[in-house]
This record gives C-alpha cells, sequence and structure tokens, in this order.
C-alpha cells in the first residue's frame, strides 16, 4: 500500500502523522510529501520511507496513492495561508486515492459539526482508518 502524507508550514501535523503511522504498520510504505522543504524534512525525520517538495510532486504523488492523509486544507485551494495551489488541491481531489482528511479548524477554514479533538486523538483516528483499509 503506498500511503502519502501532505503537509505545509513547518510540517507538524505531518511529522505526528508518519510517526504514529510508522509505528503501528512498520511494513507500510509511506511517502512524505511537503509543500516547503521545512514540512518535508519533519516528515522524513519523522521516518517517512520516502520525500518530496512542492507542487509538482504532490500532483504525481497522488496520482499512485492508495492512502493519501493530511490536514483539511490540502484539499483547499489557496489554503494553508497560500500554500496549496489549486493544481495542489485540485490533484488530491482527483486522485483515486482514499483520502484521511484531518479538521483541523485554522488558516481561515472552519469545519463545522466536528468535536474540538486534540491532534493526539485526531491522529489515533487516522491510524484506526488505516487499520480498517488494510483489513
Amino acid at each position: 500500500m503506498n500511503i502519502v502524507v501532505i503537509d505545509s508550514q513547518g510540517g507538524g501535523i505531518g511529522r505526528q502523522v508518519v510517526s504514529s503511522i510508522k509505528s503501528a504498520f512498520p511494513e507500510q510504505r509511506v511517502t512524505a510529501i511537503g509543500t516547503n522543504v521545512q514540512a518535508t524534512a519533519a516528515m522524513l525525520k519523522a521516518g517517512a520511507d520516502q520525500g518530496a517538495t512542492g507542487e509538482n510532486s504532490v500532483i504525481v504523488a497522488c496520482r499512485t496513492a492508495d492512502i493519501i492523509i493530511g490536514p483539511i486544507g490540502i484539499v483547499i485551494a489557496d489554503s494553508m495561508i497560500g500554500e496549496i495551489s489549486p493544481a495542489m488541491a485540485l490533484a488530491v481531489c482527483q486522485s483515486r486515492a482514499k483520502r484521511i482528511l484531518i479538521p483541523v479548524n485554522h488558516c481561515d477554514n472552519i469545519v463545522v459539526g466536528v468535536s474540538d479533538l486534540s491532534l493526539g486523538r485526531l491522529i489515533h483516528e487516522v491510524v484506526d482508518r488505516i487499520r480498517e483499509f488494510c483489513a
């Protein structure tokens, strides 16, 4: 299974997601895609098997992903303070992969009806969903 984790800014969410996935599923291949070098580096340091940076890397990785994971902003053009381009959001949305979107309410995008859970709890739910997909 090809799991792609996409993150931006400092890569803090992606770092925690990669670390949790590799801990729960060490045999699974995790590709870290950062919108910037810092995000990619943080995810690689957390144990991603490979990583790349930038718009074209998001587009290419989404073509072969089985699961795409990231903050909900990865499907919203111009989100994350402009780090998600329209082409990036389109690539994630048009991918045949299952998408696990983490509902973080920041950068002017608010998701109503979602419990205000800690990031740790949200990442635990990400791992649970991957477990379901792998079964």
